[in-house]
């Protein structure tokens, strides 16, 4: 179907409709339902709305000086000032630097490391418990020596391998422990103003077993008053565990306790070694229906990018997708210990996970891997600052400064295993379509999946799916009540298909209004065949500049390149400012199980590495990148027969 690109600010920023808050999921498209819903129009085309007029902006994964790893590295930015950051108040960093967002976020969660909460203030204060300690009294010398990094990596690798002493062990229960979660709790309640900016409780559970990665976020729907009945689930024993499974019932016995309700939120699985989306078994478990309707209920969302590297895709597993090579992270385990084995990679990417879970879906009835997406920083600064010429790094000795150009973030000297500052991505962000600026109408977006993630660039983005979308509605000022009245929106259900129908897919985006222009909208299918066997592609839906497709490969041309590297600049003389159109699924088969998502593509810019470059004079290592095409992936519309 022709691509059509047409301007339609209006109808993204001032007539995105939605259907109200839902408790599981965006749901399944229903005509009456719909109709009435959506009546008769009245003449003014704003009335009545009680939907999303605008994606909300935010971060689920940010650390402060709370999380021992983020104290030993430096950060004394606490839960408090990171809050007024993202507000867009200006504060001082760790290092000592003014920083300010370029604009305000709508909402953060300060996901503070569980274990250990609370013990770094009193390690770096000198604690005479601590200091008893040999290994205590190490850590406080490299701290006070200006060593920190290497403390914390000594602190990290310590965790991961499970030889933190057991006697500088802040374990739930302790005072300290009680006096770090209520500090979360308090600034968290200080700073929500519903309507304007939204604080969510939240900490991250660190199951980090031999360095294999596999990390969840958690976030409350809920205020303090439930919050402080519960500390946080840990991975030490005997009060925690590092199997997922354990994490979700100390989840459930939260919400039967409290009446309240949380979600856990996977970490980047590129650092898991091939553990975080299983097929087999899990923690010598083997997958059942009961794993699979368990990790469903409770894992909506995945984080598909942050600052150690992009999770999406993969050449080696989409060797046909020229866009799958972006920021990477395939070298090894978090803390380097393991090399990256090429069969692990397609157990730790998002479109394989999708794919995969079609299967499991057939096997067990139930797709455990239905996961929404999105993006956050995963910054230890306590400062949610990633885009590209504002960039405050993912540890405090990261900050800005003419060293990190040339520094080393990972250097595991048993696995000969190096990562380079440079490669840290400046990434990224969550948005969120809910009807409101509150906790609950954002968390209930997130559970229904309404979802998009950006690398950092604040686009806007609009994907929905149905059987009667037709090449006019593209032309329309206001798609998204199209969109939501004719199908459904991001993270929701197609079944059933009418009998000679395909589905047909209403895609639009709008360009970060102080940012790139965009180079195209793709839509990624992802289905499981007759056979079992399962398959991908890539479709270039929308795109700038009056570009033709190969005639032989289909490929379409380069959106060209701007970029001028030495002086960190770029022009808005090629690409879009916004782009839309309708597309129907050229090779639908009504009984296979399939999924698609948008992936909106900017024209290339500069990288941080650029401004860093630009700004310090310092010279880049060879092979450093210097520019990026900064991206959009939407959470996927599944049909099921």
């Amino acid at each position: 179907m022709k691509p059509i690109c047409r301007l339609f600010f209006a109808a993204l920023v001032a007539a995105a409709l939605s259907l109200p808050a839902l408790a599981q999921d965006a749901g399944e498209h229903d005509p009456a339902a719909a109709a009435k819903a959506f009546p008769k129009a009245p003449y003014s085309p704003y009335a009545g709305r009680n939907f999303p007029t605008r994606p909300l902006f935010g971060d689920t994964h940010l650390h402060t000086s709370f999380s021992m790893d983020a104290g030993a590295f430096g950060a004394r930015v606490g839960p408090r000032d990171a809050y007024r950051l993202a507000r867009g108040e200006e504060i001082t960093s760790s290092s000592g630097q003014p920083v300010k967002l370029s604009r305000p976020l709508d909402w953060l969660v300060v996901a503070d490391h569980s274990d250990n909460m609370g013990f770094f203030p009193d390690l770096f204060a000198g604690k005479p418990e601590i200091l008893a300690d040999p290994i205590g009294r190490k850590w406080y010398d490299l701290i006070k020596s200006g060593k920190g990094g290497e403390a914390a990596i000594e602190i990290i690798v310590a965790f991961s391998q499970g030889t933190f002493p057991k006697d500088l062990m802040y374990f739930p229960g302790t005072r300290a422990y009680k006096g770090a979660w209520k500090e979360t709790i308090d600034a968290a309640e200080k700073y929500n103003e519903p309507g304007r900016f939204t604080a969510f409780i939240g900490y991250e559970w660190t199951s980090n077993t031999g360095g294999n990665n596999l990390h969840r976020n958690i976030v409350f729907r809920d205020n303090g008053d439930k919050a402080i009945q519960v500390e946080p689930f840990t991975v030490y024993p005997p009060y925690g565990s590092d199997n997922p499974a354990d994490l979700w019932k100390w989840m459930d016995a939260y919400e039967k306790k409290t009446g309240g309700s949380v979600l856990a939120i996977p970490h980047n699985g590129n650092l898991s070694n091939g553990l975080m989306f299983p097929m087999v078994e899990a923690f010598g478990k083997k997958l059942d229906r009961a794993y699979a309707e368990t990790r469903a209920k409770w894992e909506r969302l995945y984080e598909t990018t942050q600052t150690k590297g992009t999770g999406e895709s993969h050449p080696y597993l989409s060797p046909n997708d020229e866009f799958a090579d972006f920021e990477l992270w395939d070298k090894g385990n978090l803390d380097g210990s393991v090399a990256k084995k090429k069969e692990m990679l397609e157990f730790e990417y998002a479109r394989a996970a999708l794919k995969n879970g079609l299967k499991l879906e057939q096997q067990l009835g139930v797709n455990p891997y239905k996961f929404g997406m999105i993006g956050s920083t995963d910054a230890h600064t306590g400062l949610a600052a990633v885009e590209e010429d504002n960039f405050f790094g993912k540890t405090t000795p990261q900050e800005p400064g003419p060293e990190r150009l040339t520094a080393t973030f990972v250097n595991n000297k048993k696995s000969g295993i190096t990562i380079r500052d440079w490669e840290v991505g400046a990434s990224g962000y969550a948005a969120v379509w809910a009807t409101e600026n509150t906790r609950e109408a954002i968390w209930d977006a997130m559970e229904r999946r309404e979802t998009y993630a950006t690398t950092g660039p604040r686009m806007i983005v609009r994907f929905f799916g149905g059987w009667d979308f037709e090449a006019k509605d593209a032309n329309d000022r206001m798609p998204a009540r199209i969109g939501y009245a004719k199908g459904v929106p991001m993270g929701g259900d197609l079944k059933k298909a009418p009998a000679g129908k395909a589905p047909v897919f209403l895609a639009a985006a709008l360009k970060d209004p102080i940012g790139a222009n965009l180079d195209r909208i793709q839509i990624v299918k992802g289905w499981m065949d007759a056979k079992g066997e399962l398959h991908e592609k890539v479709f270039d839906v929308a795109w700038s500049d009056g570009r033709k497709p190969d005639p032989k490969s289909g490929k379409l041309p380069s959106v060209g390149n701007t970029v001028d590297v030495a002086n960190a600049t770029w022009t808005n003389s090629i690409g879009a400012p916004e782009l839309i159109a309708v597309w129907k699924d050229p090779g639908f088969d009504p009984a296979q199980r399939a999924f698609y998502y948008a992936r909106v593509i900017e024209i290339p810019t500069p990288r941080w590495t650029a401004y860093d470059a630009a700004r310090f004079g310092t010279k880049p290592l060879p092979g450093t990148r210097m520019t990026i095409t900064e991206r959009a992936y939407t959470s996927p519309i599944w049909y099921t027969p």
